[in-house]
């Protein structure tokens, strides 16, 4: 148990921060999910800024790493190429 009025509020505001980061990071691996399903290309055209823009978010705010976000992003470029 804490013993200090700064050690409780650290442990709320991390509680805070890791379900929104799950949130965050969860909504994301399910919209790159559900672009990996598409088949058209003018869809997929449409939403690929959108997920890229989400990747990038969380690579901001250090809940993945910018590098994962980076190969993610290339990933889901060549899938929207590779549509014929």
């Amino acid at each position: 148990m804490a013993n200090h009025k700064s050690a409780e509020k650290r442990i709320r505001q991390a509680e805070v921060r890791r379900l929104r980061n799950r949130y965050s990071a969860r909504t994301t691996r399910n919209a790159v999910r559900k672009f990996r399903t598409l088949t058209d290309k003018a869809e997929a055209q449409k939403l690929y800024p959108s997920v890229c823009s989400m990747l990038d978010r969380l690579a901001k705010k250090n809940v993945i790493h910018k590098n994962k976000a980076g190969n993610l992003k290339s990933k889901l470029a060549a899938h929207v190429k590779s549509l014929a």
